[in-house]
């Protein structure tokens, strides 16, 4: 279903499906049980464009909008979650530099990422500090023309491999309203005192690097600083309202590609002499999956547009982001169901989409925190 794409858009489409049917499935079933992170991978994605898309040419990136990299996000996560992941978040920040960045700080940060010299990421997540964002306690006191930070961040996306990263911490620590004690500020891997450890044994998206990450005493110039100090938790609320969308491309890309796995198994295996696929029951699990799918695409492209008009809607983001991963855990469940005991070993790769599915609940907003911003801009 085109949903009234563009000609280019449905191009963008089929060659991001065509980059990961070609490079995904021995890859990562290796990825995934060896822990790997695919540093090759992420170069050559790179070299075709599809890391940073929604970057002005400016910087290196292919500036399309929004919805176009809705569109590959679904198609590589589609094809495998965990690769998807590694690619989707090579650039994992990027938004926050071209909003609240100078133009000297674009230009020296975000065209590395395109070109694939560099990788980046968000250290916003403590471990005391999840969904309570404003309780972070990473802390950035002013030393001259220089921060010092001291603290440490949990559950970090590239936080092994990032070249440098955004780190949400306090500026402003006396400050009455807890709104306004934090900035972002960027720090590179090579500066002493910056250390972090991966994290192992992840349910899913296994390919993909996780860490913790601490800095001790690490001492960054203050032109590092994005946006204004003292404004950090408004800043990253705004990344999230977008970033959130790419979030929900990625629950509709496992959403379908389970209910594809599952309508090849029905239509490929028999029980009692028929066709699994003539069983009402199976048939009314496909309705439900397909229907779950394709009202979840609908909530993410009408978010994706919203946000390349420059109207992004923090409810409807929110809206997105929430059902589009209740709709890829449930669809991978009933997959799996559908394959029986095939499903449950690695040969068939539901199992991984299976366990794939769930982190989509609960990264960049667990679906309780989506709840309730919808519901707060409703009463």
């Amino acid at each position: 279903m085109d949903f009234d794409l563009t000609n280019e858009q449905k191009d963008i489409r089929q060659a991001a499906m065509e980059f990961a049917e070609g490079e995904f499935p021995e890859l990562a079933r290796a990825c995934d049980r060896e822990e790997r992170y695919p540093v090759e991978l992420v170069r050559k994605a790179a070299g075709l464009g599809f890391i940073g898309v929604n970057l002005p040419e400016l910087y290196g990136g292919s500036g399309y909008g929004y919805l176009e990299k809705c569109l590959i996000c679904e198609a590589f996560w589609q094809i495998d979650p965990g690769l998807g992941s590694v690619l989707v978040s090579a650039a994992f920040g990027a938004e926050m530099i071209l909003l609240f960045g100078e133009e000297a700080q674009k230009k020296t940060w975000l065209e590395p990422i395109t070109s694939g010299q560099a990788v980046m990421g968000s250290a916003i997540t403590e471990s005391d500090a999840g969904s309570d964002v404003a309780s972070a306690r990473t802390e950035a006191r002013s030393d001259g023309d220089f921060y010092i930070i001291e603290g440490s961040k949990m559950f970090i996306t590239n936080g092994n491999v990032g070249s440098y990263f955004l780190v949400f911490c306090v500026t402003d620590p006396d400050n009455l309203s807890k709104h306004q004690r934090h900035s972002i500020i960027l720090v590179e891997r090579e500066r002493r005192g910056f250390e972090s450890s991966k994290l192992q044994h992840k349910l899913g998206i296994r390919a993909s690097d996780t860490a913790e990450v601490v800095f001790k005493k690490v001492r960054v110039p203050k032109d590092h600083l994005i946006g204004r100090e003292g404004r950090g938790f408004q800043q990253l609320m705004a990344f999230l309202n977008l970033t959130r969308i790419h979030v929900g491309a990625e629950g509709v890309g496992i959403a379908q590609g389970a209910l594809d796995r599952a309508i090849r198994h029905l239509r490929g295996r028999k029980q009692f002499g028929h066709s699994l696929g003539s069983f009402q029951v199976n048939q009314f699990k496909i309705a439900e999956m397909a229907t779950r799918t394709h009202a979840a695409r609908n909530l993410v492209y009408e978010a994706a547009f919203r946000a390349d008009k420059g109207k992004p809607d923090q409810a409807l983001t929110s809206m997105a982001k929430w059902y589009a991963g209740e709709t890829c855990v449930y669809v991978a469940q009933e997959a799996l169901q559908i394959h029986g005991g095939y499903g449950y070993f690695g040969e068939y790769d539901i199992e991984r989409f299976y366990r794939d599915a769930k982190i989509i609940e609960i990264y960049e907003g667990t679906k309780e925190i989506e709840k309730f911003i919808i519901a707060k801009s409703l009463i």
